[in-house]
């Protein structure tokens, strides 16, 4: 049986690592503003899927949960691949929300790259958010 589950894990992880190759390419496409607001997204829709029963089912429509992964990763890239720049968008954030949570506390040595991997790029969004000057000259006039 651990053959078994070593060899789901391995394929899982080339999957996330196939998918977040182009998830990747599509947020380093986006300008400047839109990657902070993606961040903004992304962080929300990860705040979102923790206060759910089982976060790494996150996206997975009740009737599929007995499947061995979630099924958020895959909705979101497809939805990421949409020619509508919003729906893109927020496949994405539900992406990296759904992958995040699918490989935060994993057992499996396969999926831990994919996690450093996505924690690399969701601190660069992350950054990205702090350095937005709309966000900085709102605090600005809310201070005034």
């Amino acid at each position: 049986m651990r053959i078994v589950t070593r060899l789901i894990a391995m394929n899982r992880a080339h999957q996330l690592g196939r998918q977040f190759r182009e998830i990747e390419r599509h947020v380093r496409s986006l300008p400047k503003r839109n990657r902070a607001r993606l961040g903004t997204m992304a962080l929300r829709e990860i705040g979102q899927a923790s206060r759910c029963e089982f976060p790494h089912l996150y996206g997975t429509p009740p009737e599929e949960r007995y499947l061995p992964w979630g099924q958020g990763t895959d909705i979101g890239f497809a939805r990421a691949r949409s020619d509508n720049p919003e729906v893109a968008m927020r496949g994405v954030s539900l992406w990296l929300a759904a992958a995040y949570h699918e490989t935060k506390d994993t057992p499996h040595a396969n999926l831990q790259p994919q996690h450093r991997e996505l924690m690399r790029l969701l601190r660069e969004l992350k950054e990205a958010h702090r350095e937005d000057p709309v966000q900085n000259w709102m605090q600005a006039t809310a201070a005034a």
